[in-house]
């Protein structure tokens, strides 16, 4: 759905779906319980950018992946914002899917929304198609702003490891 050109933040988003990495030299194997393991993205700026503010994509312990927030852009000229939302969801489906979860093992999401009013309509349609019952806890919250000076809305999730 991505076309044309678009913010920085969206080619921020782009670059950290590359294929993942991980990191601390960690396998692909599923930790112990008492081990963690963290995926980073193997796109040389992605992985950066992460690097220089000491966060992962996303950590797995035990059962349980915490994915760090994932900031969604304002729509363009040629995106709506649902199709912002979407481009966004997707990310976060790829993130879930190297850390061996899927939305459908989502336990809780949490986010922070620049407008809630304007913002909430297009990311509560764009989740509904990702995140069916049983649904997971959910909060909301509204702030002043996001790391991403053009960002709406940051979305944090923490999702069980897809049982076999």
């Amino acid at each position: 759905m991505i076309r044309g050109a678009h913010s920085k933040l969206a080619g921020l988003l782009l670059a950290l779906s590359a294929a993942p990495a991980l990191a601390d030299g960690h396998s692909e194997t599923a930790p112990a319980s008492n081990e963690k393991q963290t995926i980073m993205p193997e796109g040389e700026g992605a992985r950066a950018f992460m690097e220089q503010f000491g966060f992962s994509e996303a950590v797995i312990h035990g059962d349980t992946v915490y994915l760090s927030g994932v900031i969604a852009g304002a729509a363009t000229d040629d995106m709506t914002q649902e199709e912002a939302f979407e481009v966004t969801f997707q990310y976060i489906a790829g993130v879930l899917e190297r850390a061996g979860s899927s939305w459908d093992d989502v336990i809780d999401i949490t986010t922070y929304h620049v407008d809630i009013e304007a913002s909430m309509p297009a990311l509560a349609a764009v989740k509904n198609r990702y995140v069916t019952a049983p649904f997971p806890a959910w909060t909301a919250i509204d702030i002043d702003r996001l790391y991403a000076a053009d960002g709406v809305v940051e979305i944090k999730v923490t999702a069980r490891v897809t049982p076999e």
